[in-house]
């Protein structure tokens, strides 16, 4: 094998195995996010009163989820439209504005 070869052999090895862990790394980038949604516009099975993605039928509903990067979902917040308390997101599921 001449030189050439065994460098461009060893340039696609190490090429392959970062791509690879981006790809794990990509995998964790997300988390689910409760409390932040808009009506229909949630993740999958979110919850009681839900079945699948897009059925939330409140915005903010407590128990419905989006998928957000990692570190950001507490650190959202939701302005209250009626002047009451703003809303923060949260990484596990909550009870406000659950349809009866």
């Amino acid at each position: 094998m001449s030189k050439t070869t065994s460098t461009f052999a060893l340039a696609a090895s190490v090429a392959t195995a970062i791509a690879g862990m981006a790809s794990v790394a990509h995998a964790q980038e997300n988390v689910k996010c409760y409390g932040i949604s808009l009506a229909g516009e949630n993740g999958c099975a979110a919850g009681p009163g839900t079945t699948c993605a897009g059925t939330s039928s409140v915005d903010y509903q407590g128990n419905a989820w989006t998928l957000v990067p990692a570190g950001t979902c507490e650190e959202t917040t939701i302005e209250a439209m009626d002047g009451g308390e703003n809303r923060m997101g949260s990484l596990e599921a909550l009870a406000r504005d659950v349809p009866a």
